[in-house]
């Protein structure tokens, strides 16, 4: 195991440690002993005197990291090259430990930790290989995780990051209430940042879901959450014209612009809804018209 050294004054009367690498194995050992699980159906408590003794009296062997935070970053690098590919807030932990850290990964990091019993649902990846606490640090600093975790290094506790993370999942649970699968992995926080003061009606965002829901024009169904707060249609990725369709439509124009008039080659024109999609238009034939690149150009900038 690999722990890093941490001083905070330069007589180092004040010291404490991080975990660099072995965490899982850490946290195992320990909740072992506290009787969270049994070993060939032998809990702790159940094992004779000199059993327990052999365990609590076993030597581990642990290597003490300290210097500067890119010979700590190194450190855990080095001794990860046998290991899964490390992800990349594995590494921000290596080099920004201290007691910020440690109190975070309490709430973030563990196992069924508190932020996976209220967020499983709607967080992607695992607590243990810190993607619970990756999404919350995104989220909170806007994007900027190693500016968040260089600010709040030193500070006592992770208070203010839970306390954030529980109002994200808050306002997500009473704004869309009606579950789906669909809401797993959605970048709440960004949302939650940009919309949580505004006035939103609940049941008006639900009866919008629910149609775009059953729309087979919607191919992107997670972004409908994103769209229904800002309106942009990017979020959604609204079926294309098919080769087929647009075909068909330059042939039955006999190849003329349905705006400007003018005569082109099929490669030089473009598929356009009649009816605008967010106006309720299909993808269809019947409402596919063929544009010259310019004019569909310039009426989609309108």
């Amino acid at each position: 195991m690999y722990w890093v050294k941490n001083a905070k004054d330069s007589d180092e009367t004040k010291i404490s440690y991080e975990v660099l690498d072995g965490q899982q194995r850490t946290i195992s050992i320990c909740e072992y002993i506290q009787n969270n699980f049994p070993i060939d159906y032998k809990y702790f408590h159940t094992l004779t005197n000199d059993e327990q003794e052999q365990i609590l009296n076993y030597e581990l062997m642990v290597y003490f990291c300290e210097g500067a935070d890119s010979e700590k970053l190194k450190w855990f690098e080095i001794v990860n090259v046998a290991g899964a590919v490390l992800t990349k807030q594995e590494l921000r932990n290596a080099v920004y430990t201290g007691p910020w850290l440690s109190d975070a990964k309490r709430y973030f990091s563990k196992t069924a930790c508190v932020a996976y019993q209220i967020g499983n649902k709607y967080l992607n990846g695992t607590a243990i290989r810190q993607d619970y606490l990756e999404t919350a640090l995104d989220w909170i600093s806007n994007g900027n995780i190693k500016g968040y975790m260089s600010e709040h290094q030193y500070d006592p506790d992770a208070l203010p990051l839970w306390t954030y993370f529980q109002s994200v999942i808050t306002w997500v649970q009473g704004k869309f209430s009606n579950y789906r699968k669909e809401m797993k992995g959605v970048d709440w926080g960004f949302l939650y940042n940009a919309f949580k003061d505004k006035s939103l009606d609940a049941a008006v965002l639900e009866k919008e879901i629910a149609r775009l829901m059953k729309d087979d024009d919607v191919t992107n169904k997670k972004g409908i959450y994103a769209y229904v707060l800002d309106g942009r249609e990017q979020h959604l990725n609204i079926r294309a014209f098919t080769d087929n369709m647009k075909r068909e439509a330059y042939e039955s124009q006999k190849g003329i612009c349905n705006n400007c008039k003018k005569h082109f080659e099929y490669e030089e024109t473009e598929g356009d809804h009649i009816d605008p999609w967010h106006s309720g238009g299909k993808t269809n034939v019947a409402n596919c018209q063929m544009l010259c690149k310019e004019c569909n150009r310039r009426k989609s900038g309108i």
